[in-house]
């Protein structure tokens, strides 16, 4: 029998939820023993090892809370979650009293099953014993399967193929990477699981902001400098590049970059050396470039406003993450995902949801993607302390049915650009970051077409 994995056992009498929760943990490689009567269960925990049992409160030959005091006296280290769909909060208060970890209401899913599990002492302990062992010989450590299962939570065949091209990517130490789609759809996290799924996965991953660095520093920030370069210069700084070396350097908003800092990068990248600014030796330096963006580059390129030879250095796998109105069928796992991460956070227990919110979530378009779901998870717990959520205690917008052109005659491309800031702008709630997610353009962008058009936002308040 195996010994390294947690053994289960599960004691219900409803053959639908045993089967279900048997088929759940058969799937996640642990061992697991049923029984659907105190019997039964009896008989299993005398002759098996057992970590984890969860045990209903009513089955056909006896009261589970009897069963659980009597095993907790005679083997301790076994850890009970209950289950009920009806016992009462007194029988509850009880088994906690007797020792149970947990209690999950009937119906439950299997998010409340994992974070139930999380706590115990058991499964602490083996996930302690097991990070070493899975970081040298797994080709996913323990971080990246945490960004895998928790951060890219989705269900759809377009997010399993984005999370297949990463893992693809890491077996390849050098390959550089470029990761489109739109804000907030978790271009990072694609980044990480590269990077963690790499060789270079016990070196240095570096996130930086192309658009967040002031164009004055930016050629310091990347290759550091020597002291007395420049008036600010008091003593000798390391670049990103150095800092870097061996692992990966992620550039979101890499459309944001200046041309001049471009060509510099790319030559670093070429020979695999630079110099900082102020030195007059090369500094060798192996690593790779992962860039992010949600603009099109070629567009970019055709105005002169993104280099070519640049493009193709950083492009060599493109891994496009489409955004969650394409992916319906993803809302519903990632909200069940913040919910618990939340609840957890916030040391509250999770709430029911009401089905019109998934309904109502699933229609709506979500221009801010995943972090925008994330968003109003975070808003419902700050304004309810229900323990059921409705569509009252989240945030939609309406969705407004748009006509994109004045006209059908009115092609002028001033006039229509004017317009669909105009609409974005409206439908965001005069929130620019969202804006420009709609737009398809950076928010830096979106108030230059702004400021160009000399447009006067007023927002109107009628709460």
């Amino acid at each position: 029998m195996a010994t390294d994995g947690l053994h289960i056992l599960i004691v219900e009498d409803d053959l639908h939820i045993s089967s279900k929760l048997s088929s759940y943990f058969r799937e996640k490689d642990f061992v697991v023993f049923v029984a659907s009567t105190i019997q039964e269960a009896r008989e299993l925990v005398n002759k098996e090892q057992i970590n984890i049992c969860f045990l209903d409160l009513v089955l056909p030959d006896g009261d589970g809370l009897e069963f659980l005091k009597k095993v907790r006296i005679e083997r301790s280290e076994i850890e009970f979650i209950l289950m009920s769909g009806f016992g009462t909060i007194e029988a509850v208060i009880e088994g906690m009293h007797q020792g149970a970890i947990d209690f999950l209401k009937k119906p439950f899913s299997f998010y409340d099953v994992d974070f139930a599990i999380s706590r115990t002492r058991r499964y602490i302990t083996l996930q302690q014993k097991l990070i070493s062992a899975e970081n040298h010989f797994s080709l996913i450590g323990q971080e990246l399967e945490n960004l895998i299962d928790r951060q890219m939570i989705g269900k759809s065949e377009k997010i399993k193929k984005v999370i297949e091209l990463a893992m693809l990517a890491g077996q390849d130490r050098d390959i550089n990477v470029l990761i489109t789609g739109e804000n907030g759809t978790g271009k990072e996290v694609i980044a990480r699981i590269i990077h963690y799924s790499s060789p270079r996965k016990n070196f240095p991953f570096f996130p930086v902001n192309s658009a967040a660095i002031p164009e004055s520093l930016l050629e310091s920030e990347f290759f550091g400098h020597r002291k007395g370069s420049f008036t600010d210069a008091r003593e000798d700084k390391k670049g990103l590049f150095e800092k870097t070396n061996g692992g990966t350097l992620f550039l979101d908003e890499i459309a944001d970059m200046p041309l001049v800092l471009q060509s510099k990068l790319l030559r670093a990248i070429e020979e695999k050396k630079f110099k900082p600014v102020g030195g007059d030796k090369f500094i060798e330096v192996d690593i790779r470039i992962i860039s992010a963006t949600n603009r099109n580059l070629e567009e970019l390129i055709e105005h002169n406003k993104f280099r070519r030879d640049f493009y193709h250095r950083i492009n060599t796998l493109i891994i496009h993450i489409p955004p969650l109105r394409e992916r319906p069928e993803d809302i519903e796992p990632l909200l069940q995902y913040f919910l618990t991460l939340f609840a957890q956070r916030k040391n509250r227990t999770i709430p029911d949801i009401d089905p019109g919110v998934i309904e109502k979530l699933t229609n709506y378009l979500f221009p801010g993607n995943v972090r925008e779901l994330k968003n109003m998870v975070e808003r419902a717990f700050l304004i309810s302390d229900k323990s059921r959520f409705t569509i009252s205690d989240f945030f939609i917008p309406e969705t407004k049915n748009i006509s994109l052109l004045e006209s059908e005659s009115n092609l002028n491309l001033n006039q229509n650009e004017k317009r669909l800031i105009r609409l974005a702008l409206e439908k965001a709630n005069y929130n620019q970051n969202t804006a420009a997610a709609l737009l398809g353009i950076s928010r830096d962008a979106l108030i230059r077409r702004i400021k160009k058009y000399q447009l006067v936002i007023e927002k109107a308040f009628n709460e």
